[in-house]
C-alpha cells in the first residue's frame, strides 16, 4: 500500500481518491509521523432498496392477478352438519 505525504495527497487528491476506490484505502502521513487512513464511505441503505422493473402492466392488472390467484387457491369445503334433522 502506498503511503502519501500530506503534500503529495494535497497535490494529487483526484488520483488519490481514485486509488481509494480501487484499493479500498490510502494512507497519508504527516511530518509529525501521524498516519491517517482514507476509505470510501460505505453505502448505507436497506438491501431491499432495489430499482423497480417496468413490466408494462398497470396497477389494476396486478391487483386483478392477485385476486385471480386467491380465487383459484381458495376453495371452501362444505361439511355436512351431523345434527341435521
Amino acid at each position: 500500500m502506498i503511503v502519501y505525504t500530506y503534500s503529495e495527497a494535497r497535490q494529487n487528491l483526484a488520483s488519490l481518491l481514485e486509488q481509494v476506490v480501487k484499493e479500498g484505502e490510502v494512507r497519508i502521513k504527516r511530518k509529525d509521523g501521524q498516519i491517517f487512513i482514507i476509505r470510501p464511505e460505505t453505502k448505507v441503505g436497506s438491501p431491499l432498496d432495489v430499482e423497480g422493473i417496468n413490466l408494462g402492466i398497470t396497477t389494476a392488472e396486478i391487483v386483478e392477478f392477485i385476486h385471480e390467484g386467491r380465487r383459484e387457491s381458495y376453495k371452501p369445503t362444505v361439511q355436512a352438519d351431523s345434527n341435521s334433522t
